[in-house]
């Protein structure tokens, strides 16, 4: 058995539950739509809020809120995503391993 393997992934290990803690503290602000949607999320995409200006509501058109909200929550996972894939990189070299981002 190779100790020094043992002990690298340990090191590994170790330093990716660090960063994963930090990417749940980071936080992520998208504005959409000229700031009418506004979602907030963090590193492990988590959406902490939404928030929705009046201007927007039509009650006669909701598939236009609905749009909107799409797009900025999509807006913020992708920009999300890249973050943490950013940081999770620097750990593994770049190395593509199963079940991190």
């Amino acid at each position: 058995m190779n100790f020094d393997m043992i002990k690298q992934a340990r090191e590994l290990k170790s330093k990716m539950d660090k960063t994963q803690k930090e990417l749940a503290k980071t936080i992520i602000e998208v504005e959409s739509s000229k700031g009418a949607i506004k979602v907030t999320i963090d590193g492990q995409q988590n959406i902490r809020s939404i928030k929705i200006s009046p201007d927007v509501i039509d009650p006669n058109k909701p598939e236009n809120l609905e749009k909107l909200l799409l797009k900025a929550i999509k807006e913020a996972t992708d920009k999300s995503q890249k973050m943490a894939s950013k940081e999770l990189s620097k750990l593994t070299g770049g190395l593509k391993i199963p079940g991190l981002m």
